[in-house]
């Protein structure tokens, strides 16, 4: 299909980008400020500002297109990144500046996250949605393969300053990759102001059960996983005296395992069961978090993310069918900018929390982050509707 190879190229290297940059910032504050608590609000800050844009992000991308915006985006991190690496550098990066840094390259990370994906709901027929969500799923963990590992490598050779210089590098390509891609707007999507569209894209959202109930079910689900991304790397460097390198791999552990599994359910028919394949993913994904409390070994680790990264691919491609389902198509920049928003504001508050978490007990936080994966797996079946005639109000 024209533009979809492209679209793809652009995906992975973006996202690759953006994994990588995640762990490259956990790894250069512990490894300069020696904060587990500083790293959970850098990584808050990396990811809040941008969600609470979200109603505007997703009225920008129905209004303006993709392309451009998303370029946009890639364009402001890497402004963030360099900044921080070239001021840590020079000795004139302090906490607070770090964190406002941070918080600033998120204000335009809705319309990369979203934009990217309403581009494969919209270039692909709905009889090829679970492939293509694979392949969408797959371009997160791909991502995750490359990216964590390249990150732990380059900040153990090099240091986290030069690390954060060279993923910037890495998104400018991407940023170049879909710039030149189709980015009208959608044919039907009334040329108001920017407020009262994010205003009906609110409203939507709140008329809408089945995106209210992804929200809440995400929302327990990824706080658990914003704990493990300050836990593991602090149960590796502190407690089982590993390197950058192996934080890396751990996660593209996860990654590899994710890519497999993905490609494997994306050629099953889901329609009508998605709220069961969430249910068993996410409780899949809690058993995997669990195993790290006797994690007395580097293989142990292993093991807990090679379970996390199995319940990937079943859990991403029925949430991402699920919600192309039940989104009217002239409203997906909005509504999925706001629900994928929503979706993973649990994960910025687990970090948040994690961290200073972790610095009392460790094995507190690794149970508090099972026990929230657990209840994101209930309120799959308890929040989201069972029948397509019961997701509008």
């Amino acid at each position: 299909m024209p533009g979809f190879n492209r679209l793809a190229l652009a995906t992975l290297v973006g996202r690759t980008g953006q994994q990588a940059a995640s762990i490259a910032l956990v790894l250069f504050v512990l490894s300069r400020y020696h904060s587990p608590g500083l790293a959970g609000f850098t990584l808050a800050a990396w990811s809040i500002p941008g969600l609470l844009l979200s109603p505007m992000a997703g009225a920008l991308l129905d209004r303006y297109g993709r392309g451009r915006l998303i370029a946009l985006d890639f364009g402001v991190a890497v402004a963030s990144l360099v900044s921080i690496g070239t001021l840590s550098l020079a000795g004139l990066l302090t906490p607070w500046l770090l964190v406002l840094i941070a918080g600033a390259g998120s204000l335009t990370a809705m319309l990369s996250n979203s934009g990217l994906r309403t581009y494969y709901a919209t270039l692909v027929p709905r009889r090829l949605w679970p492939r293509a969500n694979a392949i969408d799923s797959n371009g997160w963990t791909a991502a995750t393969l490359v990216g964590p590992p390249a990150a732990g490598a380059l900040v153990g050779a090099v240091g986290g300053e030069w690390t954060l210089v060279a993923i910037g590098a890495v998104l400018t390509i991407a940023a170049v990759a879909v710039y030149g891609l189709p980015g009208s707007r959608d044919a039907d999507t009334p040329a108001r102001g920017l407020v009262p569209e994010a205003i009906l894209g609110l409203r939507y959202f709140g008329q809408n059960r089945t995106l209210r109930g992804l929200a809440v079910t995400m929302t327990a689900a990824n706080l658990g996983f914003g704990i493990v991304l300050i836990a593991v790397p602090v149960l590796l460097l502190g407690q089982l005296h590993q390197g950058p390198q192996t934080v890396g791999g751990t996660f593209a552990v996860t990654g590899a395992v994710g890519v497999v599994s993905a490609l494997l359910v994306g050629r099953l028919r889901m329609e009508g069961r998605e709220r069961a394949w969430m249910a068993l993913a996410i409780t899949l994904e809690a058993f995997g978090i669990a195993l790290l409390i006797v994690a007395h070994a580097v293989w142990v680790v292993l093991a807990a993310a090679a379970v996390v990264g199995l319940a990937n691919g079943p859990f991403d491609v029925s949430l991402f069918t699920l919600r192309q389902r039940r989104t009217d198509p002239a409203q997906y920049g909005r509504a999925f900018a706001i629900s994928m928003a929503l979706n993973f504001v649990g994960e910025p508050i687990g970090s948040a929390v994690g961290g200073p978490l972790v610095g009392q007990s460790l094995a507190l936080a690794i149970l508090t982050a099972a026990g929230s994966s657990l209840a994101g797996a209930a309120l799959a079946l308890l929040v989201i509707p069972s029948d397509d005639a019961l997701s509008q109000e």
